[in-house]
């Protein structure tokens, strides 16, 4: 493929989109390229702080477990204030949160901080994907959801090495500026994004607004909604499992620490590099195929774990299951919103993102208990058997739900041709039409005066 060829193909993939979407996409990039604070919290609560590993990890799982109740309340919030000032309000909170780390020294304090951060930072997920689904064209929804990963990602990346090079300021004012940067994030929503909320359409008078009778318990009662959740909760557990079993893996085989971290960068380098290639392989390809391969490549990556004994295999496998992310996340973004009522993306959105959260708190206790429990291999094994169970009830239980339509496309609108098109349906009617009767001349009355609207085609 030739250099032209790759731009061309890298413009056909960010074409297209509303400016609204490039206003959300860089209040992404602004607020992961500031993110520091799960990057380095565990390496300042230990280093910094003094506290143990088993403090670190509990303060971690309570941002995943401030997450599991963060994501509906965002989506109810979405549906019900509008996407702006929950993007908003969230934003500022995970800002105050970042800002008090930089002050809070308390060992309960700072697991209170990070426990109110994973609510507020997993409440905006449901507004920003419910934004894009409302200003971008059905057609092009996945896209705009991968291009809006491809900036968190890239973000992500900045962060990592920014804030490593950064370390030596200390802790504390990586923290600061990570407030300063979500801050500037919802500034920008604030500034340049417009609200998309659809307008509340009121069934009948005194009656309240259709969005405002969907239930949370109603969108859990939508099946197939309620399978995408379920099936997407497994393939959460397998994606979440290597962040914590690959370094247990790699070190009984006798690696150093090091040889992880250039492993696990693997990922982020595959995701900022290939993201817009594989969105341009996988356009316009089917939801259930896509999600059932992407289920593959997790089973397949995760699965080969237990067969590297390399740093180089191991970067294979976390290759291959990378590849897998890229393809689930944006397809699964999409599917939701394929599902979600209009007055209810938000809702569904977040109990989606509900589904992630809790796999974020629950998949790294089990993965840790598996690895000290039965071994490494049961773990990778157990990850093989859950994606391929996925991949099937992907394939099984939503093709009908998930099944492509075809796009109507609408004819071009042309003066011409609608004025030939008119002309020749006026002639067909005046053929068709039988000869008008003659109707006997109405006899004048004294009384009434000739009006305008009367008239023989009137009737009058």
């Amino acid at each position: 493929m030739s250099i032209a060829s790759l731009r061309r193909s890298a413009r056909a993939t960010v074409s297209g989109l509303p400016q609204g979407f490039w206003w959300l996409w860089l209040s992404t990039l602004v607020n992961r390229t500031g993110a520091f604070v799960l990057t380095f919290l565990s390496l300042y609560l230990t280093t910094e702080l003094g506290h143990s590993a088993w403090f670190a990890g509990l303060v971690v799982a309570l941002h995943g477990l401030g997450g599991v109740a963060g994501s509906p309340l965002g989506g109810v919030l979405t549906d019900r204030w509008g996407r702006r000032p929950t993007m908003v309000t969230m934003h500022l909170a995970s800002a105050a949160c970042a800002g008090a780390l930089a002050f809070v020294t308390s060992a309960w304090g700072v697991a209170l901080v990070v426990l109110l951060m994973g609510v507020s930072m997993q409440a905006v997920r449901p507004s920003i994907n419910a934004t894009i689904a409302d200003m971008v064209p059905a057609d092009d929804v996945r896209r705009a959801y991968a291009l809006n990963y491809w900036a968190l990602n890239l973000g992500f990346a900045v962060a990592s090495i920014a804030g490593g090079a950064a370390a030596f300021l200390g802790y504390r004012t990586l923290f600061l500026v990570d407030a300063v940067a979500t801050t500037l994030c919802a500034v920008i929503v604030f500034l340049r994004l417009p609200e998309t909320r659809p307008e509340r359409v009121v069934a009948a008078a005194g009656e309240k607004a259709a969005e405002e009778r969907v239930s949370m318990l109603d969108v859990l009662r939508d099946a197939p909604f309620r399978t995408l959740v379920l099936l997407n909760l497994l393939v959460c557990v397998v994606f979440t499992a290597p962040w914590i079993g690959l370094p247990l893996t790699m070190a009984e085989q006798g690696l150093p620490p090091s040889s992880y971290g250039m492993v696990i960068a693997v990922n982020g380098i595959v995701i900022v590099g290939f993201q817009l290639l594989v969105n341009k392989v996988t356009e316009r390809r089917s939801p259930v195929v896509l999600l059932t391969v992407s289920s593959l490549l997790f089973a397949v990556g995760t699965g080969a774990t237990a067969l590297a004994g390399s740093s180089v295999a191991f970067a294979a496998t976390v290759i291959v299951w990378t590849i897998g992310e890229m393809v689930h996340v944006p397809t699964n973004a999409a599917a939701t919103a394929r599902l979600a009522p209009e007055h209810a993306r938000g809702r569904y959105q977040g109990v989606m993102g509900m589904s992630w959260a809790v796999a974020g708190f629950v998949a790294p206790v089990m993965a840790g208990a598996v690895v000290d429990g039965p071994g490494s291999n049961v773990l990778w094994a157990g990850t093989f058997a859950l994606g391929v169970v996925a991949a099937v009830g992907y394939a099984l239980r939503l093709r009908k739900a998930l099944r492509e339509e075809e796009p109507v496309v609408a004819p071009v609108a042309d003066p011409a041709v609608e004025a030939l098109e008119a002309e020749g349906e006026g002639a067909v009617e005046k053929a068709v039409s039988p000869a008008p009767v003659p109707s006997p001349a109405p006899v004048p009355s004294p009384a009434a005066a000739p009006s305008a609207a009367s008239s023989p085609a009137s009737g009058s």
